[in-house]
């Protein structure tokens, strides 16, 4: 690599990195999606039980989701690259593991490896950015990230569906390890070394021990909660423990040495405005996507790869504004494009509360295109607004607490939309299907399978005639609970509005150090 050196200048570094922290960026991301259309081919070829195919999704996401801050800090004391790089290593070598798994324990263990890895990862590649850019181009840098990670997100169905029908659904692992040489090689090649020069190298492990318990409950909590019933004892418990563990954080965090969080942090209006609004963001993008997902193969009849081709258009429209908005972010300030772009959202959701068991995918193309350019309004602000309102020595943990908040809220997201789903569907089926001889343990049945895509199982032991009401049935039961849970995403993202309006300055001002010179930020 020393040969290309001379490619390398002070003047094009900041885009080099910014290109080599995509490259594994669209790795993470892409894992977060591509694994669901490969479930059912796990599970024939492993034997895999219902819910070793849930954990292959939920373990990943637990890990991921709960390991964020930490990742975050860690890298602020030990090295932002050299955090990152351990990522990679550990990601390439899970994701090996997984491709190769001979049953449902084996790869359920490699996909929260994944998640450990792409925890130390994730926070990286923010505050990496974040000290390769100066304040003034950080909302274009941050543009170009959120356009990586929509386009990870919507190409993963696409490509999985792809690998797992012409190929065998172990290339969706296969293919992390030669994307991670490249980001290793090109973090190695472009990326200077910086940590967090105002403190020394202690670990938090109180710290670390006590959030970790904290996230694990309230995650697991939010991913079970509507398959195990959020009235059972487990789902209760966890609760309990993450109400206890929480605030048992803050103390541990106001008594030790080396604190994982500086709580001053939040004191800023600009950062605890953006955490809020990725909190609120995710809640309504993971809701929508997971829902629609169901609505398109459920209802319209699409495979899973077709479905997920159609999310293509309000990728795309990520893609093309997230750089614009993070432009115009740069040159006006966050709010604005913030409370807009929410605006769009809540009104693309409110557009999907209106659609029928005989809509088109015509019906959905214009609430799509605007819900993707809501969320590019709002994603690339949003972060800039995060990142400049820390000083760039934390930017580790704070890039760590936004990505913590978004993964959150996401879990959020599904778990309340699903719940209010759930609760609408199995009330309109009972409406709907009274005296027609379906009993009511039937009904709850098939209730609960349309809320989880597999429907036709819940109708065996039926007679032809109550097959075809039960899915007719089905049908308007999906449809009727699903245009609540859009109106109820859709009254969160407005309220998502309204906080940037009242938390985020409407000109982002960039915090420094003062105490720490500029040049002794990066490390060698």
């Amino acid at each position: 690599m020393t040969r290309y050196r001379h490619l390398i200048t002070d003047e094009n570094r900041k885009w080099w990195t910014l290109g080599a922290m995509c490259f594994a960026l669209f790795m993470i991301m892409l894992d977060n999606t591509v694994v669901n259309v490969a479930l059912p081919s796990i599970q024939k070829d492993l034997g895999a039980s219902i819910s070793g195919l849930e954990w292959t999704v939920n373990g990943y996401t637990l890990s991921f989701a709960v390991l964020l801050a930490t990742g975050g800090r860690l890298g602020d004391i030990f090295g932002r690259r050299r955090m990152f790089l351990t990522g990679v290593v550990i990601f390439a070598l899970s994701s090996a593991t997984a491709g190769l798994a001979v049953d449902e324990t084996s790869l359920v263990i490699s996909r929260v490896v994944q998640g450990v890895g792409a925890a130390l990862m994730m926070p990286g590649t923010l505050s990496i950015i974040t000290n390769a850019f100066p304040p003034e181009e950080r909302g274009k840098a941050m543009g170009t990230w959120a356009g990586v990670s929509a386009l990870a997100l919507a190409i993963g169905p696409v490509l999985g569906g792809f690998l797992t029908e012409n190929v065998t659904w172990r290339a969706i692992f296969y293919i992390n390890i030669p994307v991670a040489i490249g980001a290793v090689a090109a973090t190695l090649f472009a990326v200077r070394e910086s940590r967090d020069t105002s403190v020394g190298r202690d670990v938090d492990y109180p710290g670390v021990a006590v959030l970790t318990v904290g996230l694990t409950a309230l995650v697991l909590a939010l991913v079970e909660g509507n398959s195990w019933g959020w009235g059972s004892p487990q789902i209760l418990g966890l609760i309990a423990l993450a109400l206890v563990a929480l605030p048992a954080f803050v103390l541990v965090e106001n008594r030790v040495k080396a604190p994982m969080v500086q709580f001053d942090l939040l004191a800023d209006r600009n950062f605890l405005g953006a955490i809020v609004v990725a909190m609120i963001i995710s809640f309504a993008m993971l809701g929508v996507f997971f829902f629609l997902a169901l609505y398109m193969q459920d209802i319209l009849g699409y495979s899973p790869l077709e479905a997920g081709v159609r999310f293509l258009p309000s990728t795309l429209m990520i893609v093309l504004v997230a750089p614009v908005a993070g432009r115009l972010a740069d040159r006006f300030g966050p709010r604005w494009l913030i409370a807009g772009g929410l605006t769009l959202v809540a009104a693309s959701l409110f557009s999907f509360s209106g659609i029928a068991v005989h809509s088109t995918y015509l019906d959905l193309l214009p609430g799509f295109m605007l819900l993707g350019i809501g969320i590019a309004m709002t994603m690339s602000p949003m972060t800039s607004a995060a990142m400049n309102a820390v000083p760039v020595q934390k930017a580790g943990i704070a890039s760590g607490v936004l990505s913590m908040f978004r993964m959150v809220g996401g879990s959020l997201g599904v778990a309340v939309t699903g719940a209010i789903f759930q609760g609408l569907v199995s009330s309109k089926l009972d409406s709907l299907l009274s005296g027609s001889g379906i009993s009511a343990a039937q009904r709850s049945g098939i209730a609960e399978s349309l809320g989880s895509g597999s429907v036709s199982g819940a109708l065996k032991g039926l007679d032809p005639a109550q097959v075809k009401q039960a899915t007719a049935a089905g049908s308007e039961a999906f449809v009727y609970a699903l245009s609540s849970a859009m109106e109820v995403s859709a009254a969160v993202a407005l309220a998502g509005a309204v906080v940037g309006v009242v938390a985020i300055r409407a000109k982002s001002r960039a915090r420094t150090e003062t105490t720490v010179p500029a040049a002794q930020e990066r490390v060698a």
